[in-house]
């Protein structure tokens, strides 16, 4: 698994976390950004190589995505040619320009599509797979809770696909609980509205989701 080349696109606090994280588990990773100077200080620590959003979504066997989910769609669109056949690990969540109300964001999405399913239609040749959404960037990469691994849930089209995401998931620190094909989506973004209203409410954004079965 470590030979895969991953290309991260977008530079902020998730695509650094996981762009870190890649380098620190031994896979080759270009980090993209529109302007990738700005990246240098912070890439010649992290050991990660830099480029544009078109490099990064070219360099990757495994791409990530880890943009604004206003603007998720445009990029895709952007550079749907590179992510033709290769699996797209989708870190985005709809969340509406507005402020959120009482700690509960707003989503620019229904209920009956996620913004994944959006994306597959802006790049129908990749295979999106819905992965690291629904916690927040300081616990993406080797999460140290008291209750052990927690679960991160994940969902696409295609079974190879969540196959390798589960394994880097493993490596990373956590359990995949596979939530089915890309309409699950729907189900899944929407979590990032409960996490995040411990966040706003108290403080807390040290908390991860824990599946339990007996």
């Amino acid at each position: 698994m470590a030979n895969k080349k991953i290309g991260v696109i977008g530079s902020g606090a998730v695509g650094k976390a996981l762009a870190a994280g890649f380098i620190k588990h031994g896979f080759d990773t270009v980090i993209g950004s529109r302007e990738p100077d700005k990246l240098e200080g912070w890439a010649g620590k992290a050991g990660v190589k830099t480029g544009t959003v078109e490099q990064a979504a070219r360099f990757g066997d495994i791409v990530v995505l880890a943009v604004k989910g206003t603007a998720a769609e445009a990029v895709v669109r952007h550079v749907a040619p590179a992510l033709k056949a290769k699996i797209v690990m989708d870190a985005t969540n709809p969340i509406a320009d507005v402020p959120p109300a009482a700690g509960v964001l707003r989503l620019f999405t229904t209920s009956d599509e996620s913004l994944m399913e959006r994306l597959e239609k802006a790049a129908p040749e990749a295979h999106f797979i819905k992965a690291f959404s629904c916690v927040g960037s300081g616990l993406m990469v080797d999460p140290s809770l008291p209750g052990g691994p927690p679960t991160m849930f994940i969902c696409g089209n295609d079974a190879e696909a969540k196959q390798q995401v589960a394994g880097i998931l493993r490596l990373f620190g956590w359990e995949a609980e596979d939530c089915g094909t890309a309409e699950a989506a729907r189900a899944i973004e929407p979590l990032c509205m409960l996490w995040c209203i411990a966040g706003f409410l108290k403080n807390d954004w040290a908390h991860a989701y824990k599946v339990l079965r007996p």
